[in-house]
């Protein structure tokens, strides 16, 4: 039998990670990301009390295949902004087995120097099977992160699919790295990802495929510039860098602050914000009643027969849906 966790001290946490304490920090991301009611009660009154103190980071979503270079990427990027005196917390998000539940956590492997550098904070946590390889508390991670006095925050995502969707809704700026090689491999990104892109990197522009990615480079910008702008007078942008080399890593943080700078002029930085706490609740609202129906023994075996009914063909989704919501309203 799993011995029960002592509780946590909410407020003397709180105030540790307002210190800026890693170990507390580390703690507080543990505590938010576990399933347990007696957790999630103390986490969201953790969450609570620190929610004043957030909001001052500036977000940022990395993502890109697998194999792209987002690990080499980040760590040369971290460098750099440590190196300017700035903080860096970065929440890394690793596949998980559909069939295992098991996640490779080796963010802080691939990334070592990073891991051991005093102004930076890096936090691998397993995707597991929240839709777009986005853990379901990384909102909530950011928030701690933020509370913790960090300058930036940085989401790694699993890689190219739905991921590209989940990172845009809880980060400022959207920064999608891709691999030299344009043309044919140009045609093989979604427009979809595309227009999600504020800042596009071409990675690995050194050695033998510095002008494959030079092409690419130009290939992309192409692209963008046929699109429609997500904002109103902010252009997206695209860059190569070699995080081998150490080239372009300075023009990539500059695009990105001149990017966020933009929109926080503009006012749609605040907006894009509003709208991302709107969503974050609606979501909420279906996970938590999902939640609901599978932790009450009488509605879960309403639902299955009702599932049955629609493996079945005996009925349609959207009208067995609604069967199953007025049935829960009845309980």
């Amino acid at each position: 039998m799993t011995k029960p966790r002592p509780p946590f001290d909410v407020k003397a946490l709180a105030d540790s990670v307002r210190g800026g304490d890693r170990r507390a920090l580390a703690r507080a991301v543990t505590l938010v990301e576990s399933m347990r009611p007696a957790d999630r009660e103390q986490a969201e009154a953790l969450l609570t009390g620190l929610l004043p103190h957030t909001g001052s980071a500036m977000r940022i979503g990395i993502s890109g295949a697998p194999g792209v270079g987002k690990s080499t990427f980040i760590e040369a990027f971290g460098a750099h902004l440590t190196g300017q005196g700035r903080t860096l917390a970065v929440l890394a998000v690793d596949p998980s087995s559909r069939r295992s539940g098991g996640s490779i956590l080796g963010d802080k492997t691939r990334m070592e120097n990073l891991a051991r550098n005093p102004a930076a904070f890096i936090r691998p946590s397993p995707a597991g099977a929240s839709l777009g390889g986005v853990a379901r508390r990384t909102r909530e991670s950011i928030l701690l992160a933020e509370a913790a006095g960090f300058d930036v925050v940085l989401v790694e995502t699993v890689g190219i699919g739905q991921s590209e969707t989940a990172v845009s809704e809880m980060v400022d700026i959207f920064v999608l790295l891709i691999g030299p090689g344009g043309g044919d491999e140009l045609q093989g990104i979604k427009r979809g990802v595309m227009e999600l892109a504020d800042i596009v990197l071409v990675t690995k522009a050194d050695g033998e495929l510095k002008q494959a990615a030079a092409r690419a480079a130009a290939d992309y910008g192409h692209a963008l510039h046929l699109m429609r702008p997500k904002y109103a007078g902010v252009a997206a942008g695209v860059k190569q860098v070699s995080a081998l080399e150490g080239r372009g890593i300075v023009e990539a943080w500059t695009a990105i602050g001149q990017f966020h700078r933009a929109l926080a002029q503009s006012g749609q930085l605040e907006k894009l914000r509003r709208n991302q706490l709107k969503r974050w609740f609606w979501n909420e609202v279906q996970a938590v009643l999902e939640e609901e129906i599978s932790t009450d023994a009488r509605i879960a075996a309403e639902a299955r027969k009702i599932e049955a009914d629609i493996a079945a063909g005996r009925a349609l989704p959207n009208a067995a849906a609604r069967r199953l919501i007025r049935h829960f309203r009845a309980s």
